[in-house]
């Protein structure tokens, strides 16, 4: 088998090489293409390489399963040449991330540094589900774009199942709609791994053994981790920098850098969505190509460099900050509860949010109609907008469902700095025995601009750590991460959250049965309550930060 590779390099001498490994053509360059003509004109040897079963390479693709052992041959490949000189990096993002991180699990001796951008961690819970969910928008909408590539190189599958591919492609959400999930006879011959996700809905061999976490304390790379706020892998990108700071023998060695950006923000500028966050905010201005190449000089060339180990944009303050861990030292957890007389639904309800505590209320319900569930709108997601649109929308669309519960805070009136992973606590009962329960955080501005800040999901079934179904009417309690942010509440704004049990299509639907996950052919409507009074203290928990948790970034520094 042969994995083909463009080299662009400098002439006559040799030199530290950069790997490219991606599936998504190395012909065109791509986005990375400036910083490659970027990189070999400062001295390096830049490899361009398709991965298994893409662009030119022979075999067949399978996501995740092959790129340690590909890997490690292509560096070996490369430290053989008479232009490298030994010292090999990576570059790349969102898979090309998952092909760095899955090099330095192979343990070649050569891998000094590497700079993955918006990728995962865990391939589970980061890339295919989440709390428990099918993140369906995504995992179909990625595997229909790779497989009608796919499906147009390969002579032997035929014409009308490239057809019915960029049929499904076009016809988001419609397509998404289909049941059971892996009713996409089309998707057998060339993308079969969309079934095997599907049978492994909870976390099992399948995925541990690629599960970049559980090889922290083995791996001895330098880790440049780039993220994005309104990014899909964001969890995994803050996992990847804490964990190996925390657990690696090079612990040391491991930086973050996070702007406000979706999927694709280190090639995008503003808006992200419906929202200008500043000229200083982009990629470009920040100049995030030289960071990385200052950061192969630190590793690859031995040259000084007084980089920060984190730089962060807080948006709403709309400035990059620096500290020297994540999460930020100092931060205080605030509860801030769910309040209403029984009326929350929509933006015109009862629900209030507040510091203080509730007495007896009465809980806030509503009707959870799988066939009419609550369509997405912005959040962290990837990476078409023929499937999903990430980033910033307004959100009082949403919120004028009746089947959307929404608590807000009075206006502020001193700045409220949110920086960290966000989490809502939420004490509800179903008539279903299975469902699902969302939460997101929402910054309301004075005009009612309701800015999406953050999102999450829990299915029930999968509520604590073995996978049991719940008692219809059961009050039970549901911890549902909302991912990380940093923003900040500026004075005169709010704090929202809305609750509700469906963010489709970037999540599956629940269809209320208790069948296993994916195989449910029909939907029935469920009663949801939440309650947040006495006992039940349903709330948001934000992780506030002082002002001396960062100090402002100088570029000059």
């Amino acid at each position: 088998m042969v994995l083909r590779a463009d080299v662009y390099r400098p002439v006559g001498q040799r030199c530290p090489a950069l790997i490219f490994r991606t599936p998504y053509d190395r012909t065109g360059l791509g986005m990375y293409g400036t910083f490659a003509l970027r990189a070999a004109s400062a001295g390096y040897a830049v490899v361009m390489q398709d991965t298994r079963g893409r662009g030119a390479s022979d075999g067949t693709f399978t996501p995740f399963v092959h790129e340690q052992e590909d890997g490690y041959d292509t560096i070996d490949w490369v430290v053989s040449q008479p232009w490298c000189n030994g010292e090999v990096g990576m570059f790349g993002g969102s898979y090309d991330g998952v092909t760095q991180w899955q090099a330095a699990m192979s343990g070649h001796p050569a891998l000094k540094a590497i700079a993955p951008n918006v990728t995962a961690s865990s391939y589970h819970h980061g890339w295919v589900y989440r709390g428990g969910a099918f993140q369906l928008g995504f995992s179909l909408g990625w595997t229909l774009s790779l497989a009608a590539h796919n499906a147009g190189r390969d002579p032997s599958v035929p014409s009308s199942v490239r057809e019915a591919l960029i049929d499904a492609s076009d016809g988001f959400p419609d397509t998404a709609r289909v049941l059971p999930l892996a009713d996409h006879p089309y998707l057998d011959k060339v993308a079969p791994y969309y079934q095997e996700w599907l049978r492994h809905p909870e976390y099992d061999e399948y995925w541990e053994r690629l599960d970049v976490s559980r090889s922290y304390s083995e791996m001895t790379v330098a880790a440049f981790n780039l993220g994005g706020w309104y990014d899909t892998f964001l969890g995994g990108t803050l996992a990847n920098y804490a964990g190996m700071r925390a657990q690696s023998p090079v612990g040391d060695r491991q930086r973050l850098l996070v702007g406000p950006w979706p999927h694709e923000g280190l090639f995008r500028g503003n808006p992200v969505g419906s929202m200008n966050f500043g000229g200083r905010s982009s990629a470009g201005a920040l100049d995030a190509e030289g960071l990385q190449l200052r950061w192969f000089d630190r590793w690859l060339r031995g040259e000084e460099s007084r980089d920060p180990s984190v730089l962060l944009y807080a948006m709403g303050a709309n400035q990059w900050r620096v500290s020297d861990s994540w999460p930020l030292p100092g931060t205080e957890y605030q509860d801030w509860y769910l309040h209403s007389d029984g009326r929350a639904n929509t933006l015109d309800g009862d629900g209030r949010l507040s510091r203080e505590t509730p007495g007896d209320q009465p809980p806030d319900s509503y009707v959870y109609n799988p066939r009419n569930p609550v369509p997405t709108l912005g959040g962290a997601l990837c990476c078409s907008p023929v499937h999903t649109q990430g980033g910033v929308y307004d959100q009082r669309p949403i919120e004028a469902r009746e089947d959307v519960l929404v608590y807000t805070s009075e206006p502020l009136a001193e700045p409220l700095d949110v920086t960290g992973p966000v989490s809502v606590v939420l004490h509800a009962a179903t008539t279903a025995r299975d469902t699902d329960w969302t939460a997101k955080l929402v910054d309301v501005g004075p005009c009612g601009y309701a800015q999406n800040i953050s999102d999450g999901i829990i299915r029930a079934r999968y509520r604590g750590e073995v996978p049991e179904l719940v008692t219809p009417g059961e009050v039970v309690e549901y911890r549902i991460d909302l991912g990380a942010t940093s923003t900040v509440f500026r004075p005169g704004h709010r704090i929202r959250v809305e609750v509700s049990s469906s963010n489709f299509p970037h999540f599956d639907r629940n269809p209320n049965t208790g069948d296993l996950p994916g195989t449910s052919t029909e939907v029935v409507s469920a009663l949801q309550t939440v309650h947040h009074g006495g006992p039940a203290l349903s709330r948001v928990v934000l992780p506030v930060v002082p002002p001396d948790a960062t100090r402002p970034y100088r570029t000059e520094s």
